[in-house]
């Protein structure tokens, strides 16, 4: 269960990071990607094409088409795919969902939350995905 992602962004990281474990270029078709995540092909579809208008994934049409990076790990951090699936909402909005919370009239987990979220936003703004592949194997061989 997540805290923080929706369900279609918990899913995008996953398909991301295996994406970034595999060579460079290689494609992948939804059902291999689900796979792999261990999620419905409908649902991983749609959230590569989301992946897809946000240029961090790339699809090539066809019998022989499929998902990859369209960009080097090196260069795509995980911050990039909250963003691009949940918005950068998730980071500025009321962890309770209180409207108006600010500084000035805060909500009960308001000083609290503002660390965590800063937090949480430095965490996945620092490393890249090739940072994390040997992680992320470990983690795709144990599902």
């Amino acid at each position: 269960m997540t805290v923080i992602f929706s369900k279609k962004c918990e899913i995008g990281l996953q398909s991301v990071l295996f994406l970034s474990t595999q060579k460079e270029g290689t494609l992948f078709d939804a059902r291999k990607i689900s796979e792999k995540v261990k999620q419905p092909k409908e649902f991983v579809s749609k959230i590569l094409q989301i992946l897809t208008k946000s240029g961090i994934v790339g699809s090539k049409k066809g019998k022989k088409g499929g998902f990859f990076l369209s960009k080097s790990a090196s260069e795509i951090r995980l911050i990039e795919i909250v963003i691009a699936i949940d918005g950068k909402s998730v980071f500025e909005n009321c962890v309770l969902g209180f409207p108006g919370c600010s500084n000035e009239k805060p909500c009960p987990v308001h000083d609290e939350w503002g660390k965590l979220r800063e937090e949480t936003y430095k965490m996945l703004s620092k490393e890249t995905l090739a940072d994390l592949k040997i992680k992320t194997l470990n983690k795709l061989i144990s599902l």
